[in-house]
């Protein structure tokens, strides 16, 4: 291995850097010589890490302290070089101007500039020869200078470039690559000071039409002598040379087109257009043009200004847009072709938005002459193999068929079958990555990483078909009809084929893969899509009844043993359903169907668990049953007795069904009950319903298992060992016992209710009295029934909690040691990692026993927690005013929470304790909510902080542990868990606190919602944020206003960006408004201030969260500095912070006189204030920062307003310190 010579000490080396030195080129050249040897040490993949390290420290101080960078720079440059050195050469000059600009004299500046323009002339290769990132870093460098000297200092800077691009090809290109740069820094990403970029963007503005003319020009020359060239070998690499320069053309033309006035786009008769469309046509230019061509189109703006993109519907550009479409279609799947593609599918999308934004009513564009044209262009995208494609055209349809205008027209309507057909061929779910069986396969392995990225893309693909289908049924709702009938009755008959993969089910059926299954899926979404609408959109007497009852007969006698089919077949026949509300006659047949489903085997008395597909089918079928009975329950109610016989005779089988299919029949029964209308009869049919529930609930024995945590342990099995953990299970049968009576108790507590309307609930004898406030009071048929077995429920929840303590623990079984761990299905979903497709349907939904017990103790545990959560909206206030219910909840909901984990804290809060405080009514407040309350919001506020407390200091710990790479760690699970319990805990707090004016808060907010959830930017908490009549009553006492202050104000610096944003927008304030007219006292003012600031600095590199906490760390200061100096204190201690800023914003809060600065100035000056304690994002926080200064002013100063200028000047410098000579 070669040896790196040994880096020059560095530190005496640049010494004097200050002081201008003249070095002889000895020196230079000298200097250079270790520069290439050290820039080849750190190239060389052979070097050791020492020598490399060693090499690149020489380089960086080089190029921080030497004083005669440029003359090296320069010298590394030459042509003579290899192209990294050069690269490194034109990196210190990069360097130079970027960071030593403003202390270099004037003529080093000019030198420099000169040498820059010299190299641009004559110091490159030619184009095909010079590598890109040569290319690169020039046009970066006269960027560079432009940003800091244009226009002021440098009226010339474009005729130079002119100039420059006269030389040839190679010169024209680097004179496109700076024009794009300098659009892309100052326009596009901003990287300047404001008044620097205003200056740059008004001057490239006001030259614009020179800047278009160039480009077009040269545009237009390139292309022709490209063309003319390119047919000739002898002249291949001049053509070459002219293809890259139209290239480079489009692409600067890309980062113009974007902003510019559309008139320079429009120019000259859509000049630019028309070229655009001629070059899709040419295979080297086409990708650049119909880039420039999309951006062109898709521009927003004033509706006149963009009524001269519609020449693009004309002849001439369709003609140009469809041929290069067919062409790039017709040579097969090739990459580059198949991106052209997508672009113009886009092209295409942009104009038919164009086509809806402008075509309107008031408006006096017309439907264009070649719509028509357009429609089959758009239907050919619709209708390519590539899922993608398909799905990229589907806004646009669904924009089409909503229009004004352009829904009337007869060349849509013409368009709506084919538009369906397509869809009947695009819902079928083939193209996997992984498969061969579709022509889509080979386009989604471009598309997709693996299968379960096409599936998730396919999903939401479909669903958004959904949607465009039924607004296209809307326009035409007999001709969805009338296919979905043909493709139903096709799918009756024909054989099945499962394809070469069996399923686990059974020999001969179908697994999701099979050519029969996907087409079924395909079918049954479209019919139900197309049916629903047919129904919303058609007169009742418009609807094609018999057809309907046709196809419903067809489907009743269709018998098939296959779960996934029959499954398909039970959507169709819920599809159908409405027709029976014409004929009810057929609703016993109905009937049958669904409850002959509901015990679905594949095998009759098979003792092997039931796969997924079957589960699945079964399950179906319940739902079925009880959307029937809640949305036609006056169509079912004839039948009750029948439904109710068929219910009990399914349940005298204990084995027959599953305990949730049990109970799932059992609501059913309780919907239809509702109609009874009759509150005692409707009670003793729930008495006799509930009659086997009370009896075994009630039972000594049950009562004995249900209070004592050993008991219980035992009676469900989980303190056995057991030799087969797969089919041995004694005491499965017991599990299911308990399972059924809480099953029970929840769906009748669920859907049991009086009637709507107040007149029926008053004759059946529902309504016991009014409020003082005059609402009335209603009792519900189930309240006695179901308060009976009140207090074994509470035993069951005391005893679940104990299960959790050390010494229960211990008392599991060695098979059943993790029986109260979470699912792993819980953790997968937590940790966001994707089920594995095949698994979906295809294995038993229980592997182990082990299994089992896991899901019946988290079912059970949720299941009690949903009842009690839906007894306050149930029962009312029979619930609210049982005897001690604060006390009795204390006791058993919240006993033993130290040991309960975060998976199980999490449902508790959100299923019961969110639901019982949001229904109940403010006269059981003082009562119940406030007792119950109080102590939970002090433990979880304890609870977190201590969580949170471990994940720093891990944080700070293991800063390089390895362990956290792994995604499935246990510490990884722990943290996301403790995540999302903060999200919970928090959005309780908020629930039961704030209420937004205006606004109903939205109970449902999604607490699992994913980190990236968009945040806004710009994020001012809603004014009107007010404490609800609960978070006043929680707020008088002392003990829990502290915990909610201190809960609310300690989590805005934990790391939860979304939890941190939305507790500062909706809680802090309004918590902190409520004690403002107390007696705070000054440490705890400055406390929650300093709170603020902490949570900045953790999430401060957040824009959203950063607005939110900049706006109540302003609230705070202007609402209590008059009050506290201590604030100002707490200021003080702020990194760099200008003093004497704060003391002029000081002096300004504390002067009512001088309040006369817009909210948005003081708010700003007060955000510049605390910038030092902003957190930045890691990739920012080592970056040396660049200044650029402002040069003086293009344009006449207005009159200055009362503020001084050291706000505007972040240095505080004097203003002639940004002249120069």
């Amino acid at each position: 291995m070669r040896r790196a010579p040994p880096p020059p000490h560095a530190g005496g080396r640049w010494r004097g850097a200050g002081a201008a030195i003249i070095m002889s080129a000895e020196q230079v050249s000298g200097l250079c010589e270790q520069l290439v040897k050290a820039v080849t040490v750190i190239m060389d993949p052979a070097s050791t890490q020492r020598y490399r390290l060693e090499a690149l420290k020489f380089c960086e101080e080089f190029k921080e302290k030497c004083p005669i960078c440029v003359p090296c720079g320069l010298k590394l440059a030459e042509k003579t070089q290899t192209a990294i050195v050069r690269h490194f050469g034109l990196q210190i000059l990069e360097h130079v101007v970027k960071f030593r600009w403003n202390n270099m004299p004037r003529l080093e500046k000019v030198y420099l500039k000169n040498n820059v323009m010299g190299l641009i002339s004559n110091g490159t290769q030619s184009i095909l020869e010079e590598e890109s990132h040569i290319k690169d870093v020039l046009s970066r460098i006269v960027v560079e200078m432009i940003k800091r000297e244009w226009p002021q200092h440098w009226p010339d800077m474009l005729k130079e470039l002119d100039t420059l691009s006269k030389q040839g090809e190679t010169q024209t290109e680097l004179v496109m690559f700076i024009l794009l740069r300098l659009a892309e820094d100052v326009v596009t990403f901003q990287t300047l000071p404001t008044q620097r970029r205003r200056d740059i963007q008004q001057t490239l503005t006001q030259n614009m039409e020179k800047i278009f003319s160039f480009l077009l020009t040269a545009l237009q020359q390139n292309v022709n002598k490209y063309r003319r060239m390119k047919t000739d070998l002898a002249q291949e690499p001049k053509a070459q040379a002219n293809c890259r320069v139209g290239i480079a053309a489009l692409n600067t033309l890309a980062g113009y087109i974007d902003w510019v006035a559309l008139s320079h786009i429009t120019a000259d008769n859509c000049k630019l257009l028309e070229m655009l469309c001629l070059l899709l046509n040419e295979p080297e230019l086409q990708i650049g043009a119909a880039e420039c061509l999309l951006i062109a189109v898709s521009r927003k703006g004033k509706l006149e200004d963009r009524k001269p993109l519609m020449v693009l519907f004309g002849d001439v550009a369709m003609h140009y847009i469809l041929s290069a479409a067919q062409t790039a279609d017709g040579e097969g799947l090739v990459e580059k072709h198949y991106v052209f593609l997508k672009r113009l599918c886009q092209v295409l999308c942009a104009l038919g938005s164009q086509l809806c934004a402008l075509l309107g009513s008031d408006s006096d564009v017309e439907t264009p002459a070649n719509f028509g044209k357009y429609l089959d262009s758009f239907l050919a995208f619709t209708t390519h193999p590539s899922q993608f494609l398909r799905s990229s055209t589907q806004i646009t349809w669904g924009a089409l068929f909503r229009h004004e205008v352009l829904s009337r027209d007869p060349l849509l309507l013409a368009m709506i079958p084919k538009y369906l057909r397509a869809s009947m061929t695009n819902l079928v779910k083939v193209g996997f990555p992984s498969k061969a069986d579709s022509p889509s396969c080979e386009y989604s392995r471009f598309d997709f990483d693996s299968d379960e990225d096409f599936n998730a893309f396919f999903n939401s693909f479909r669903a958004q078909q959904g949607e465009v289908m039924r607004m296209a049924c809307r326009l035409d709702p007999r001709t969805g009809f009338q296919m979905a009938g043909e493709w139903l009755k096709y799918q009756l008959t024909a054989p099945v084929d499962t394809g070469p993969m069996n399923s686990k089910t059974g020999e001969g059926l179908c697994s999701i893969f099979s050519p029969s299954f996907v087409q079924w899926d395909a079918m049954t979404f479209f019919s139900e899509s197309v049916i629903s609408q047919m129904f919303r959109t058609l007169d009742k007497d418009e609807i094609p009844v018999n057809d309907g009852i046709d196809l419903l007969q067809l489907v009743l006698n269709f018998e098939t043993k296959d779960p996934l089919i029959l499954s398909c077949v039970l959507t169709n026949v819920s599809a159908l359903f409405p027709f029976v509300t014409y004929r009810p006659e057929y609703l016993p047949q109905v009937l049958s169907k669904l409850f002959a489903s509901v015990t679905f085997e594949v095998v009759e008395e098979s003792k092997a668990p039931r796969t997924r597909a079957v589960k699945n089918v079964r399950r179906h079928a319940c739902s079925s049953i009880i959307k029937m009975c809640r949305d036609y329950p006056q169509l079912v109610l004839p039948n009750f007795e029948m439904l109710y016989n068929h219910v009990k005779q399914l349940l005298s089988n204990e084995l027959l069904l599953t305990q949730m299919e049990k109970c799932a029949l059992m609501e059913a029964l309780v919907l239809i009950s509702n109609q009874f209308k009759d509150y005692e009869r409707q009670k003793a049919f729930l008495e006799e319903l509930m009659a086997p529930v009370a009896g075994l609930w009630l039972s000594a024995e049950m009562q004995r298992v249900l209070s004592d945590p050993e008991a219980f342990i035992s009676y469900v099995g989980a303190d056995n060992k057991i030799a087969d953990p797969v089919l041995e299970d004694p005491s499965g049968l017991n599990r299911s016992r308990i399972s059924f009576c809480v099953y029970t108790i929840l769906g009748v507590v669920k859907r049991a209710r009086w009637p709507a309307a107040m007149e029926e609930a008053k004759a059946g004898g529902f309504l016991v009295g009014f409020m003082p406030s005059g609402t009335p009071i209603y009792r519900n048929p189930c309240t006695e029934q179901v308060l009976k077995l009140f207090d074994n429920l509470l035993a069951l929840i005391r005893t679940h909690n104990n299960l959790y303590m050390p010494e229960m623990v211990a008392k599991l079984g060695e098979t059943f040691a993790k029986a109260l761990d979470m699912l792993e299905v819980e953790k997968n979903a937590i940790l966001g990692l994707p089920q594995p497709l095949l698994e979906l349907y295809d294995s038993p939904v229980y592997k182990t026993v082990l299994e089992r017990m896991q899901g019946f103790f988290c079912t059970l545990y949720d299941n009690c927690f949903h009842i009690l959560g839906n007894a306050g909206p149930s029962m009312q206030q029979d619930f609210y005013t049982v005897e001690g219910l604060a006390a009795q909840l204390l006791s058993s909901a919240f006993i033993n929470l130290n040991n309960i984990p975060d998976y199980r804290l999490r449902p508790m809060l959100r299923v019961f304790v969110k639901p019982l405080v949001l229904s109940c009514p403010p006269e059981y407040y003082e009562t119940l909510v406030c007792p119950m309350l109080g102590p939970l919001f002090t433990y979880l506020h304890m609870r977190l902080s201590q969580k949170w407390q471990v994940i720093n200091q891990r944080s700070m710990l293991c800063e390089d542990d390895a362990a956290d790479d792994n995604p499935e760690s246990q510490e990884m699970l722990e943290e996301q868990l403790v995540r999302l319990l903060t999200r919970e805990v928090m959005d309780l707090i908020t629930v039961c606190c704030v209420s937004k004016k205006g606004a109903e808060h939205n109970s449902t907010v999604a607490v699992d919602g994913d980190d990236d959830e968009a945040m806004a930017t710009e994020v001012a908490p809603p004014a009107s944020a007010e404490l609800t009549e609960l978070g006043k009553c929680l707020t008088q006492q002392e003990d829990v206003c502290t915990a909610l202050l201190v809960t609310a104000y300690t989590s805005l610096s934990w790391k939860d960006t979304l939890s941190c944003q939305r507790t500062t927008t909706q809680l802090c304030w309004p918590l902190l408004k409520q004690v403002l007219s107390g007696n705070l006292l000054p440490d705890a003012v400055s406390w929650f201030f300093t709170g603020v600031l902490k949570g900045l600095q953790t999430h401060g590199q957040h824009d959203g969260c950063m607005a939110a906490l900049v706006h109540l760390a302003f609230q705070i200061y202007e609402a209590l500095r008059p009050r506290y100096a201590e604030l100002k204190a707490v200021m003080e201690q702020i990194p760099d912070i200008q003093k004497d800023s704060l003391e002029q914003f000081d002096s300004k809060l504390l002067n009512p006189a001088l309040q006369k600065v817009a909210d948005k100035r003081r708010k700003d000056h007060f955000k510049r204030l605390i910038t030092g304690c902003i957190g930045k994002p890691l990739g920012e926080q080592f970056r040396k920062d660049v200044h650029i200064r402002n040069l003086p002013s293009l344009f006449k100063k207005v009159k200055p307003s009362l503020e001084t200028d050291v706000l505007d000047n972040e240095d505080g410098e004097g203003l002639n310190t940004l002249f120069e000579p």
